[in-house]
């Protein structure tokens, strides 16, 4: 019993010297701040696409895109907890006349922690117009408007970051630590989502009809399970930084798409996942700024045809750490483990 009492012993005694051993490498690397609450205006977009183009002809490509507002607002970094509120900034009259009006609603949900994060979500957006990238626009009307076509996304993303001791996605995204020294580290991501896109009519439209080698089809769904590895890395310069984090790998689609005048078809393939994020910024002891770029994509193969679908969120924000007084010197970590974003 007593050789029992000291394997245990030794057990959590290695454990905690362990952890302190991690807690103290990940100090050299990263700084967190527990006495400081931060307070920033940003300015937002989040947006839902989709590309269109050939398989055998990349010349063939049509970019449908929502006319969806950027949005502004303010957050913050309060009991250890990173919210962001933003509200939309209206279309001007041109924009409207050029581009055509979408109906936008838009539900996100983010957890970042020093490990691993996600984030929920649910989009509906209505409204879009056509862009042929090979051709001038010289007129508004060169522009195809289709307020018919609706574009729903829903599901669910996962990121494990396996260097957490010395790296942190965090300081580049929502700024509640800094990255002190130039590091990286692998990560892999998962995705489980479901997109359906329909509209009244060919989502090809008149005008480019027999751009493709594809029945017209009107409706189009699919589900999506897919993981994919990849690195991500942190150059860092005084309190200057540059993060890079590209993720590529297979995804597994069970796609429904019906033609405009015959029964709806299924179908199963295997393609591609792609998790790109780009920030740049100053992360300083208490002034801080950046601009982000994180964007999600699919590939799906139809006949003659690649639909890409595309989540992105740009973000920019002007932040500022203070002092921690009273209340504020709480902490929401012991009920609320992880950065949560809005």
């Amino acid at each position: 019993m007593r050789g029992i009492l000291l394997v245990l012993l030794a057990l959590v005694s290695n454990n905690i010297l362990a952890q302190d051993q991690a807690d103290s490498l990940r100090g050299r690397y990263v700084q967190r701040f527990p006495d400081k609450f931060f307070l920033w205006p940003v300015i937002k977009q989040r947006s839902l696409f989709f590309d269109i183009s050939s398989r055998t002809d990349r010349s063939k490509l049509l970019n449908y895109r929502p006319n969806n507002a950027f949005g502004v607002g303010m957050g913050f970094y309060l009991f250890e907890v990173v919210v962001e509120l933003t509200t939309a900034v209206p279309l001007n009259e041109k924009s409207r006349a050029t581009f055509g009006e979408s109906d936008v609603r838009d539900l996100q949900i983010n957890f970042l922690g020093k490990n691993w994060g996600g984030d929920v979500y649910s989009q509906n957006y209505s409204g879009f117009y056509v862009a042929d990238p090979n051709k001038l626009i010289t007129t508004d009307d060169e522009f195809a408007k289709r307020p018919d076509i609706e574009m729903v996304n829903n599901g669910i993303n996962a990121i494990y970051i396996l260097n957490h001791n010395t790296f942190s996605l965090r300081s580049a995204y929502n700024f509640s630590e800094r990255q002190l020294k130039s590091k990286g580290s692998f990560v892999i991501t998962g995705s489980l989502n479901n997109v359906r896109v329909h509209a009244d009519s060919s989502i090809l439209g008149s005008r480019y009809q027999n751009f493709f080698s594809v029945d017209p089809f009107h409706v189009l769904r699919y589900t999506t399970l897919s993981l994919a590895p990849g690195y991500t890395y942190s150059l860092v310069y005084r309190s200057f930084f540059l993060n890079t984090t590209l993720a590529l790998g297979p995804a597994h689609h069970w796609i429904y798409y019906k033609p405009v005048n015959s029964s709806g078809q299924y179908d199963m393939a295997i393609n591609t996942f792609a998790d790109i994020r780009i920030s740049i910024g100053y992360n300083g002891q208490r002034f801080f700024t950046g601009m982000s770029y994180v964007t999600k994509s699919r590939d799906i193969l139809i006949d003659d045809l690649r639909f890409t679908s595309n989540s992105s969120v740009f973000k920019i924000l002007v932040g500022y750490r203070f002092k921690e007084v009273g209340i504020l010197k709480k902490r929401a970590v012991d009920l609320v483990p992880l950065d949560v974003i809005h």
